[in-house]
């Protein structure tokens, strides 16, 4: 299973030119990389990024993440994935746009 990020444009683009991030500002402030596994990043797609348009859903692999990366109860008690440590470009596994529509964000086919 892969596990996934959303980014918005800017910061992936910075991602992308610097070949690392510590994460947007949630997790600056938190002190970890937030991730969601694809049963959670429908809700926290629309959690956290209602009306935003101009995203990027961006998929990784958890076992080359290595020990910083920690499932741990969040909302609902669910377990999600935190990343305790700068992640890198040459991680990512693939990258789409994550585009608004009507009803909410449009994610790839097949992700579930």
């Amino acid at each position: 299973m892969l596990i996934l990020k959303i980014f918005r444009r800017p910061e992936w683009d910075a991602f992308r030119t610097a070949g690392e991030t510590l994460g947007a500002p949630i997790d600056l402030a938190d002190g970890y990389i937030h991730f969601s596994t694809p049963a959670q990043v429908a809700e926290t797609a629309a959690k956290w990024f209602a009306t935003e348009s101009d995203l990027v859903l961006v998929a990784f692999d958890p076992d080359r993440l290595g020990p910083a990366l920690k499932w741990e109860p969040s909302r609902g008690g669910q377990l999600f994935p935190h990343l305790y440590r700068a992640l890198r470009l040459d991680e990512v596994v693939w990258d789409k746009s994550l585009p608004l529509g009507a009803t909410g964000h449009i994610f790839p086919e097949g992700l579930w």
